[in-house]
């Protein structure tokens, strides 16, 4: 029994290494299996920020994500203020896979239009404290894949 214990653990780990190296998500039985990659982003504007901050999506940002592939699902701001409602704002992507995130993102970074418009707008101070990104998949029964 131990030995079979100790195989199963063996396995496991091994499954779990080779899902770490393909940075595959694991798949649970509720995840829809034709779901896009979504992206949730949380900013974190720094003191008096946030306005400038919607002016850089507004004007630039929303633009070069289109041109990288990523499709904006929407944007939110919460409307209780000890909910973050003058420093947050909250936004949805969605991807066509993970590593279809990973090159839109490397080659938005790499935009000299994003560079560029995030120089100008950051004269003053940086806009954000801290951004957050969780990866989500819809479930099979979300009517949004």
């Amino acid at each position: 029994m131990k030995r079979l214990l100790a195989i199963l653990a063996s396995v496991a780990l091994a499954i779990n290494s080779l899902a770490a190296e393909t940075n595959t998500p694991p798949i649970g039985a509720s995840i829809a299996k034709d779901s896009r990659c979504f992206e949730l982003r949380t900013y974190y504007a720094a003191p008096g920020k946030l306005e400038a901050l919607n002016a850089r999506f507004r004007d630039h940002t929303c633009a070069l994500f289109k041109r990288h592939g990523m499709e904006i699902v929407g944007f939110w701001m919460p409307t209780d203020k000890e909910q973050g409602a003058e420093t947050k704002l909250v936004y949805l992507l969605a991807h066509k896979s993970r590593e279809a995130a990973r090159q839109s993102w490397k080659d938005f970074s790499n935009d000299p239009d994003w560079k560029k418009a995030r120089a100008e707008s950051e004269v003053g101070g940086k806009l954000t404290e801290k951004v957050e990104s969780v990866f989500l998949a819809a479930t099979d029964y979300s009517p949004v894949k």
